[in-house]
């Protein structure tokens, strides 16, 4: 990998740690950080930035996490966006219907219809919905989208916990522990995809749904079965060049997965690497050490 690689992109208008950020069409949605509310469309064409808006005032933002809502129309200019996250009392649940702001719709259609701003998620008769339960912390938890009708949350979380919330019953339908020694935190969590690319989840039949986990020197292919509410781990291999880190930012392209950094926590040592790991081939190998990086942003397709 040679330098040409990186290339320096426009700044943030504001600096933001810990962000989350989701692709859609041609804009990075870059949705707030670590105690900060801004949230921005960055054009990859234009390289230029657009504020979209802030959360709520009384939002603390510790950890959070953002998904893509499934949208069964494909053409549709309107992305549903849910946020959810953080340490126990400063949990929130939020939703956007997100419209480019780089189109035509006017400040006023937007306020409106509830465009572009982070509102409470709630149920079928308007009561909000807070995902997760009291004792729950969410302070860098991670979540995938995924089951028959893309209507179960997959969520992974501290200290190593899997939780599976259906959003169309509001209601939690299963609790798991990892297999793992590792406190599970600020992760890497994907869905395995069909055919190594596109959006969908992998499954190996009807209602089995593939996802992966990375985080220090854990490693795990998770399998839920949809008929008899079960889940299955398998323990993955993972290099030791990335083993003693978390806290990366990560991308899933097809069949490969890309980690730019990483915090080793114990004496405050950051990676400047750059890992690739191949899924097919359940290896992975160091590319690049561009720059320090930690607690970066995360990138939902």
């Amino acid at each position: 990998m040679n330098d040409q690689v990186f290339q320096t992109l426009k700044n943030l208008p504001n600096p933001l740690d810990q962000s989350q950020c989701v692709l859609h069409k041609y804009e990075l949605l870059i949705c707030g950080g670590y105690e900060q509310r801004e949230c921005y469309s960055y054009h990859t064409l234009k390289n230029e930035y657009k504020f979209i808006c802030e959360y709520p005032s009384d939002v603390i933002l510790m950890g959070h996490c953002v998904v893509k809502l499934a949208d069964n129309n494909k053409n549709s200019n309107q992305l549903s966006l849910l946020s959810f996250g953080g340490y126990k009392a400063s949990r929130h649940t939020l939703v956007m219907k997100y419209v480019s702001v780089w189109g035509n719709i006017s400040n006023k259609l937007d306020k409106l219809n509830n465009y572009n701003q982070w509102v409470p998620f709630t149920d079928n008769h308007n009561h909000p919905i807070i995902i997760g339960r009291e004792s729950d912390n969410h302070c860098g938890v991670r979540a995938v989208i995924g089951g028959s009708s893309n209507h179960l949350l997959f969520i992974t979380y501290y200290r190593a916990k899997i939780s599976l919330f259906d959003l169309n019953t509001f209601q939690f339908i299963k609790h798991d522990k990892l297999p793992t020694d590792n406190d599970i935190w600020y992760h890497c969590f994907v869905p395995k995809l069909e055919n190594g690319q596109g959006q969908e989840m992998m499954k190996t039949n009807k209602q089995n749904n593939q996802m992966l986990l990375f985080c220090k020197h854990t490693g795990l292919s998770i399998e839920y079965d949809e008929d008899n509410n079960t889940f299955q781990f398998y323990q993955l291999p993972v290099c030791d060049d990335i083993a003693p880190f978390y806290a990366y930012a990560y991308v899933c392209i097809n069949d490969i997965i890309i980690f730019f950094g990483g915090n080793g926590w114990i004496g405050s040592v950051f990676s400047k690497s750059v890992h690739k790991y191949s899924i097919r081939e359940k290896n992975g190998r160091h590319l690049k050490t561009p720059y320090p990086a930690h607690y970066l942003i995360v990138l939902q397709y």
